[in-house]
């Protein structure tokens, strides 16, 4: 069986899924530390403080490598797709007709995903957590919240995330659907199951970050008058 072999479609297709899989159980746990964010500073770094620990350091390699993986994976189904039968999705599994938009857009919907990405490393990863492997002086737990508060005041920088997560909510609702169908959830009975409840997850947590970058967008945070 040559299902993880290189030159096997379906193993790619498996690799791309999982890997998505593992990005999505991230940004799931992400949002729910980020949530601590709307109870006030000492609950956010509890937060950081648990994201600190050598364990979760130990993971960041890993989460490194699965955004690496997929994004590989990506670029080559999707060149592999439109030499084969054009830009159709990669596991859609139905005609073009029925083919939703987010699904005919992944590569773009994924690369703005990507470059908000590296913003998103530039304002907080690189400032706490890269720190720990170069050596420098991250910043302290208690010092975060005002961190986060100052990037999410700035209007521009603000607006622009919340672009970002619509970006990701088509991306996700898609990508979502479109992992659990290859892993083996493709029958006809799964297929609108699927798409409810990828529809559910996406906008969980696109709504979930947007609510975090508007409350200190517009000044919740101030008036909320959070310690």
């Amino acid at each position: 069986m040559n299902l993880f072999i290189v030159n096997s479609s379906i193993g790619r297709k498996l690799i791309m899924s999982l890997s998505g899989l593992f990005l999505i159980v991230f940004l799931l746990v992400h949002l729910t530390v980020n949530s601590l964010l709307l109870i006030g500073p000492k609950a956010f770094q509890a937060g950081c403080e648990f994201m600190e620990l050598p364990i979760i350091l130990i993971m960041v390699p890993i989460l490194a490598a699965g955004f690496v993986i997929h994004i590989i994976y990506a670029i080559w189904l999707t060149i592999q797709n439109m030499q084969a039968r054009g830009n159709v999705a990669y596991a859609s599994g139905k005609k073009s007709e029925t083919t939703s938009w987010a699904s005919k857009n992944m590569l773009v919907l994924g690369i703005i995903v990507c470059g908000f990405i590296g913003l998103h490393l530039a304002h907080f990863w690189a400032k706490m957590q890269l720190q720990h492997f170069t050596g420098g002086a991250p910043v302290e737990a208690k010092d975060a919240y005002e961190l986060v508060a100052i990037q999410f005041r700035n209007p521009i920088i603000g607006s622009l995330y919340i672009v970002w997560y619509v970006a990701l909510w088509f991306h996700l609702t898609h990508g979502f659907w479109s992992a659990l169908q290859t892993i083996g959830f493709n029958n006809s009975v799964w297929y609108s199951r699927l798409k409810c409840i990828s529809a559910i997850f996406a906008t969980i947590i696109a709504v979930g970050f947007t609510i975090i970058t508007a409350f200190f967008l517009f000044g919740f945070d101030k008036c909320c008058h959070v310690s």
